[in-house]
């Protein structure tokens, strides 16, 4: 399993008990629905090992509690914090149509009211206060930012985004 085969589910951000149990912050919006794993892959030197749950729960409601099998000392939790943990791509939740996944629209056309075609999605850019679609047209990028305001339909099956900008946006990086 590689990680472009899956989604970034959380970290381990401590460990909790003398019994090698850590604490896992997932990065949802729904922590519950993840209570019941049977597994999940953890990055260990660049590479994705699986690691069997015994038992989680939801601790204070943002974090996941985690017994994973074969970590039974605070030793072996220790040596766990700050790792990455992922889950294959097939286990995402559906979203409806006017909803997606970051990974989902990458390739997607953007298509303006006014410009028309403004080229292509090649990456969202989530680590500004609001996150940007960045889009390529002729070499030049053209960064929109990921509003509700502004997305006027997901067309998922034509791998197609319409979006109406605020006048003058897209002239900013075509003018």
């Amino acid at each position: 399993m590689t990680k472009e085969e899956c989604f970034y589910l959380g970290k381990i951000v401590a460990k909790f008990s003398f019994k090698g149990e850590v604490l896992i912050k997932l990065d949802t919006d729904e922590p519950e629905t993840y209570t019941e794993m049977e597994s999940v892959f953890v990055e260990y030197n660049d590479n994705l090992v699986p690691f069997f749950i015994e038992r989680s729960y939801l601790h204070k409601s943002t974090l996941l509690r985690v017994k994973f099998e074969d970590i039974d000392s605070e030793e072996d939790a220790e040596d766990m914090i700050g790792a990455e943990l992922y889950l294959p791509l097939n286990l995402l939740p559906k979203l409806p149509e006017d909803k997606f996944y970051f990974h989902e629209i990458i390739g997607f056309d953007v298509h303006d009211t006014e410009h028309g075609n403004i080229g292509k999605i090649v990456s969202i850019n989530d680590s500004t206060a609001q996150a940007l679609f960045e889009i390529e047209k002729d070499g030049k990028q053209i960064l929109i930012p990921m509003n509700d305001e502004f997305i006027e339909k997901v067309d998922k099956n034509n791998r197609l985004l319409k979006v109406n900008t605020p006048e003058g946006l897209i002239d900013l990086y075509l003018g």
